[in-house]
């Protein structure tokens, strides 16, 4: 009896997990997928998939096209809404208004685990090539500007107790010491991004960022304007 109750506890966890795992692979590839690759993405037979599919269609979570492929639906954006309102509330404005003076593309980067995740981001509204930046898209925390300008909110003993096991860069004392952070080629291979730490009360500091393949604004000035922002916006969430 004890291990069939506790088979029953395992299951719901393990479908609920198979269903999140779903939803992430749909995020990554970025193109609609049939349900046999994502039965064989996910490592479960095809019947299994099937089932877990139809109870994230049904809550809109994701959707099939008229082949029959699934790929994420219109309710996701409605939870993305939720995730760190406040701080997207406070941003947006801000991002447009730097996204449309700089004409780069700007963005907010939260901290998830090891990852630095995008959480939203604006384009300049007049502009010919730029570098978008989708929102949900990750790179390691360690690696780029914005993960450089979360590191660069803590010290490096901080950083060790919130991510013990993480590379804390000795490029983040440089960017505390400057005011910001700069990378090149890190992420994404030819885009330089500057980045300047958020910091939110009672969390984990967040960065304001922007990307962009050449420019010829000066470094510092980009970086002030970030900067700029980042007070306002930090001013908004108190």
């Amino acid at each position: 009896m004890t291990t069939n109750a506790g088979s029953a506890q395992a299951s719901p966890s393990q479908t609920l997990s198979r269903g999140i795992r779903a939803l992430e692979i749909l995020a990554e590839v970025q193109r609609p997928l049939t349900i046999a690759e994502l039965a064989d993405a996910m490592g479960v037979h095809r019947s299994v998939a099937y089932r877990i599919l139809r109870t994230l269609e049904d809550h809109s979570l994701l959707v099939r096209d008229d082949a029959g492929r699934v790929q994420p639906g219109p309710g996701l954006a409605v939870l993305a809404r939720g995730v760190s309102r406040s701080l997207q509330t406070a941003a947006l404005p801000e991002l447009t208004q730097l996204a449309n003076s700089l004409m780069m593309s700007a963005f907010v980067a939260v901290w998830d685990h090891e990852d630095c995740v995008t959480l939203v981001t604006v384009d300049p509204r007049h502009a010919g090539a730029v570098v978008v930046q989708h929102p949900g898209s990750r790179h390691p925390i360690n690696r780029g500007a914005p993960g450089i300008a979360i590191q660069s909110a803590l010290s490096e003993s901080e950083w060790g107790i919130l991510a013990p096991g993480t590379e804390y860069r000795t490029e983040a004392a440089e960017a505390r010491r400057r005011g910001y952070a700069a990378s090149h080629d890190e992420v994404i291979a030819g885009v330089s991004s500057l980045a300047v730490p958020v910091r939110i009360p009672g969390g984990r500091p967040a960065a304001l960022a922007v990307v962009y393949i050449r420019a010829d604004q000066d470094p510092d000035k980009v970086a002030a304007a970030l900067a700029a922002s980042a007070a306002r916006i930090e001013t908004q969430l108190g």
